[in-house]
């Protein structure tokens, strides 16, 4: 898994990230990369951005610095892109009112007609600038989108998620030059759809065993790549790819991990299957095979070495689609919840005027509130341009990708039976068909999606302490001599003696503080509070664990999920006061929905901070260890596992019974503009 101390081994010069060695050929004739875990940690590290150019509301947070300036008043959408927003949410709620959800769930395939529809609507370039034939929405309303498309068909909003959040427009307006720039965004626009290949069967979060090769030709005119590539979203009716592949160190190139754009008809490319998940049926993701496939020098994305740097920018933002998609989630759940629990009746009551009932309902209101709160607050952050939000945006993912999780389990809990049948069945008896059991299974990639929430926390807790890192890194270097460490523990000191008194007393020990938020200032001086307290907890960690604190990653994650909730109040608060300015009316209904998500997070934020020091982690560590010793394999007795015998647990080859192409077009070409 991903570390988050420093590493001890520098990236190459230049910032390329640093070639594994080749231990050996594989079926297919490319070397497998032997990669350790210094190795590993090296290309995490050169990939990441090293520097902290804007302010960030939410890195301030775990240094005890609760500047709620950076987030308050509330900023709004510009008036430009508010006009545009507003009659395309129009536009594409009609277009969503002939969109047939429950025939893509049945069909497990989206009709041609509706990519079409959504081409002409101009739905493929949401965020691409109006100079390159785009909406020119920006973040907020691109994430309006994606919270109602996700609400009548998930396969759709992962489509467009992963053809605009990670595919090709997002790293070209980021990274590309003009002439890429001109040459595919409008053809991206039109809905030219794009997929991105990064995971391997061998590679998930760790890039570093990447095993994709991009080598140059001898005249230095194009590259050819090979490889194959896993679960790549859009891969079956893509008609542009973007490609990592690892370009090999020579006199004439810096090599490293690069992107490229590659045409997806180009000859050597093979999308081998279809796969198939638990949940988003409509998907069209699969296996691809790149034999030979040679792209012009001119399709190098930014320069070789920066591929994994490009994604991660990418990332930065591209991450808010999923809090986009879990948001609206919420809101349907609730209106379910609602509608269901008035309509139920159990003994003698609406199911809804029963505790157990009630407890459900009102975490789904609240944390739905706090989910928009998050999202909306992160997307006009994105579309200024003025704040470092990498790890608002991660934050984001991760904790809504958890709470939305958690609110389709309740809503099933809710419905009873009912909420675990199919809509089709429900509405075969005459019921009114709620999908509530395929919410469930389709919300559940999202803990795994861009980042399952393990390495989210891990990457996180990495941008968290990079200060302590800076000031005290080589001081807690197991690799670093006396020398050295002796000169880092003078540095180190100066930083910590300016920045730990600063952790003592602040605007939350003050009764007064933040009172222009009314009944909500309680929880924002909380809030400040326990972020310098989260600041000296983490602190004490460094001091306790040193360099093993990259180890200890069941604190980490609690530290991670601690900045979250706090986040998350923060957002909540700073979005009913600008409801209340627009609306009294709403507003006292908002306060109240802030109110209740932050007297819930507060419990869990105070069961986090308790749990840092008290725990159980040592214990299950080491029975984790004997449990994979093979000591208790006598627990497993008296089962029969029926995937026994069926394959290998990890396959670099094509089946022999793959389907020799099962690439299709679903959007008729446009005529050039």
């Amino acid at each position: 898994m991903t570390t988050i101390r420093e590493s001890a081994v520098p990236p190459a010069e230049g910032g390329a990230v640093p070639e594994p060695h080749g231990n050996g050929q594989r079926g297919d004739g490319r070397q497998a990369p032997h990669v350790d875990e210094q190795q590993s940690r090296a290309v995490a590290e050169a990939a990441r951005e090293q520097e902290w150019r804007k302010p960030s509301f939410a890195k301030g947070l775990y240094l005890g610095q609760f500047d709620l300036t950076l987030i308050h008043p509330h900023p709004r959408p510009a008036p430009d892109r508010r006009d545009r927003g507003e009659q395309f949410m129009r536009d594409l709620e009609a277009f969503l009112r002939t969109v047939d959800g429950a025939q893509i769930e049945r069909d497990a395939r989206i009709p041609d007609e509706v990519y079409q529809g959504f081409a002409e609507l101009g739905c493929f370039g949401m965020k691409i600038p109006v100079e390159y034939g785009g909406l020119g929405l920006g973040q907020y309303y691109y994430n309006h989108a994606l919270t109602m498309i996700g609400t009548v068909s998930p396969a759709v909003v992962a489509l467009l998620s992963a053809h605009q959040s990670v595919g090709l427009p997002e790293p070209l307006v980021l990274a590309g030059n003009e002439e890429q720039k001109r040459q595919y965004l409008p053809r991206c626009a039109t809905g030219a759809i794009s997929a991105f290949l990064l995971t391997e069967p061998e590679v998930g979060s760790d890039p570093a065993r990447l095993r994709a090769t991009a080598v140059p030709s001898a005249d230095g005119s194009e590259y050819v790549l090979d490889g194959t590539k896993l679960w790549t979203t859009n891969g079956v009716v893509a008609e542009l790819l973007v490609v990592m592949a690892r370009v090999p160190k020579s006199e004439d190139h810096r090599g490293g991990i690069s992107a490229f754009i590659v045409e997806a008809d180009a000859p050597g490319i093979t999308v081998h299957r279809r796969n198939a998940f638990m949940g988003l049926r409509g998907l069209e993701n699969g296996l691809t095979s790149l034999r030979n496939v040679r792209v012009p020098k001119e399709n190098l994305i930014g320069r070789e070495g920066e591929g994994l740097k490009i994604a991660l920018t990418t990332l930065n933002a591209g991450r808010l689609a999923i809090p986009a998609i879990c948001a609206g989630a919420g809101k349907w759940s609730l209106k379910i919840a609602r509608e269901w629990s008035n309509a139920r009746v159990q003994w003698g009551r609406p199911i809804g005027e029963h505790a157990a009932v009630a407890h459900k309902i009102a975490f789904i209101a609240a944390t739905t509130f706090a989910l928009e709160a998050v999202v909306d607050l992160s997307g006009v952050l994105a579309d200024e341009g003025r704040k470092d939000i990498r790890i608002e945006a991660a934050l984001a993912k991760l904790w809504a990708s958890e709470m939305g999780w958690r609110i389709a389990d309740d809503l099933v809990q809710i419905r009873g039976g009912r909420g675990f049948e199919k809509a089709e069945s429900l509405a075969a008896r005459g019921e009114r068909a709620v999908p509530a059991e395929q919410m469930l299974r389709d919300l559940r990639i999202n803990r795994i999606f861009e980042g399952s929430s393990e390495i989210m926390r891990l990457l996180i807790a990495r941008e968290a302490v990079d200060a302590h890192l800076k000031a005290a890194g080589d001081l807690i270097d197991p690799h670093q001599d006396l020398a050295g460490k002796l000169k880092a523990a003078v540095s180190a000191s100066g930083f910590y003696a300016r920045w730990l008194p600063q952790l003592v007393a602040g605007k939350g020990d003050i009764p007064t503080a933040f009172d222009e938020f009314g009944a909500l200032a309680p929880h924002l001086r909380y809030v400040e509070r326990t972020s310098r307290k989260l600041a000296r907890e983490t602190f004490y960690g460094m001091a306790r664990w040193q360099g093993g604190l990259e180890h200890k990653q069941g604190f980490l994650a609690r530290v991670v999920d601690i900045g979250a909730e706090l986040f998350a109040v923060s957002a909540s608060c700073v979005r009913a006061m600008m409801i209340a300015a627009d609306s009294p009316d709403e507003g006292k209904a908002a306060y109240q929905l802030a109110a209740t998500f932050a007297e819930q997070s507060r419990h869990r934020t105070e069961r986090l901070l308790d749990e840092l020091w008290h725990n159980t982690d040592a214990t299950d560590e080491r029975l984790a260890e004997r449990v994979l010793d093979g000591r208790y394999t006598w627990l497993e007795e008296g089962i029969i596992d029926v995937s026994e015998g069926t394959g290998p647990w990890i396959t670099e080859e094509i089946p022999a019974d793959a389907a020799e192409n099962v690439a299709r077009r679903v959007i008729r070409p446009t005529t050039e503009t």
